[in-house]
């Protein structure tokens, strides 16, 4: 199996919560999280922030991840680049769950 094999028996397994989150994580109109993030299976990814690799082993506490998604500036600071995404009302609620579902299968 290829490499664009072993990304679609990936994707084959995700949960349905989690399709949405890769729907929008590398979505150039909302989310859009492969902007600034490296993800396995992403175009013209970003190097802006961390690749988002390993993340169940990087955030084993699921309200943590969701935190961070909802508002960076808690966690980094005021300086972040990352936007607040559910602060400032860019992500439904919805969808930040989506997006955390799906960033914890990297």
């Amino acid at each position: 199996m290829g490499f664009s094999g072993a990304v679609a028996a990936q994707e084959e397994g995700l949960s349905d919560s989690a399709k949405k989150g890769k729907e929008l994580a590398f979505g150039r109109s909302k989310g859009n999280c492969l902007a600034c993030h490296q993800i396995q299976g992403g175009n013209l990814a970003g190097n802006i922030g961390p690749a988002l690799i390993a993340m169940k082993a990087r955030y084993p506490d699921r309200e943590e991840l969701k935190k961070v998604i909802y508002d960076p500036r808690d966690k980094f600071g005021d300086q972040t680049i990352m936007p607040p995404f559910g602060a400032h009302k860019l992500l439904s609620d919805e969808e930040i769950e989506a997006i955390t579902d799906y960033i914890l299968t990297l």
